[in-house]
């Protein structure tokens, strides 16, 4: 296999990861009983489009590693979504609280 076949079959696994990950999100959010907000909404279904037209929802290459379809930040928050519609809280905001408090 050539280099340039292993680089273009990365991208797709790549591609194809971060569209089922957007997707199951979405489909946790529409089987549970929270709400995600507009947003939120907005979001999944940006970064879906993108990926699908461009293989990646960044461009700039110090948001997130070469071969990724979605920026460091992008991946958090669709964690986030994903968490929230599973009902499960967030780890980091209760850390955060903790050390404000003391």
């Amino acid at each position: 296999m050539k280099r340039t076949d292993k680089h273009a079959d990365s991208k797709a696994r790549a591609k194809r990861a971060a569209l089922n990950a957007l997707r199951r999100a979405r489909r946790a959010a529409e089987n549970s009983a929270v709400p995600l907000s507009e947003w939120e909404g907005e979001f999944l279904g940006s970064v879906e489009g993108r990926v699908e037209t461009f293989g990646r929802a960044f461009s700039d290459p110090e948001k997130g590693p070469p071969g990724a379809s979605l920026s460091m930040l992008q991946t958090v928050k669709l964690k986030e979504i994903h968490a929230k519609a599973k009902g499960k809280k967030k780890a980091n905001g209760s850390l955060r609280r903790q050390f404000r408090q003391g």
